[in-house]
């Protein structure tokens, strides 16, 4: 399994893009640097694209996407919670911002949505795919990709701290995870069902705790501006844990 950081951040600049990752070239976690990083060719190879929650930095560029599979007359699945497909219906495709490629070309729509269930193992393109509540402010989910050969990796999402009743229910070789900032904004972080360095070595302690072992973790949803601070808190953390950790970055690529 190849893993791709398309989008490491939760703002975008010329050097940082919202958060995205890429599997074997065919199926993409979140949304937000997808259309920016990949060629048409590249989008076209999309099998599936999961969404964990609806907020716009993790859903911006399906339209993008969208267009593009539209005007080569091919179409793609996305799977996500129902709540992601009525804001995608509502807000994106809604036939004003963006044509309703929900439902265009009638009967045969150029984004075909595919509600996901919690706690439902759903093969994908050969790939078992299972969704587990996080805790964040909006409904959202992790995703736990395995391949054929049993190579497993959870992506959180957007979330914040309290996170045993998922890590009971999955067995990743990675875990990618959010850590937004650095550990001085704990309570913003805390409100906002966000993870700091030091929330994240508690989420760390209590996975090891309960599967006896700590996968390859790294983080990826940084504030950019704040992401020196953030990175020598991360690696502090890494020490105390004596396990890797590490922080995310664009054209990062990982082979389980």
């Amino acid at each position: 399994m190849r893993i791709r950081v398309l989008g490491a951040h939760n703002r975008e600049s010329q050097d940082s893009k919202f958060v995205s990752l890429l599997i074997d070239d065919c199926l993409a976690m979140d949304a937000g640097g997808l259309a920016s990083s990949l060629s048409f060719a590249a989008q076209l190879k999309l099998k599936a694209i999961l969404l964990t929650h609806y907020h716009y930095d993790h859903i911006r560029d399906i339209p993008a996407v969208a267009m593009n599979f539209y005007l080569r007359q091919a179409a793609v699945n996305l799977y996500a919670l129902q709540s992601v497909g009525d804001a995608l219906s509502a807000h994106l495709l809604n036939g004003k911002l963006y044509p309703r490629f929900l439902e265009r070309p009638e009967g045969n729509p150029t984004v075909r949505f595919i509600p996901m269930e919690p706690y439902q193992a759903r093969q994908i393109d050969g790939y078992s795919v299972l969704c587990v509540p996080v805790k964040h402010s909006e409904p959202a989910v992790g995703c736990q990709v395995t391949s054929p050969d049993g190579k497993a990796v959870f992506y959180t999402g957007d979330t914040g701290p309290g996170l045993a009743d998922c890590w009971e229910r999955i067995s990743p070789r990675l875990l990618v995870i959010e850590v937004t900032t650095p550990d001085r904004y704990e309570a913003f972080a805390t409100e906002s069902r966000h993870l700091t360095p030091a929330l994240l070595k508690r989420e760390l302690t209590s996975f090891r705790e309960i599967k006896g072992y700590l996968p390859q973790v790294i983080a990826v949803h940084m504030n950019p501006e704040l992401e020196e601070e953030i990175k020598a808190e991360i690696y502090n953390v890494a020490a105390e844990l004596n396990a890797p950790v590490n922080l995310a970055h664009e054209g990062m690529e990982l082979s389980l």
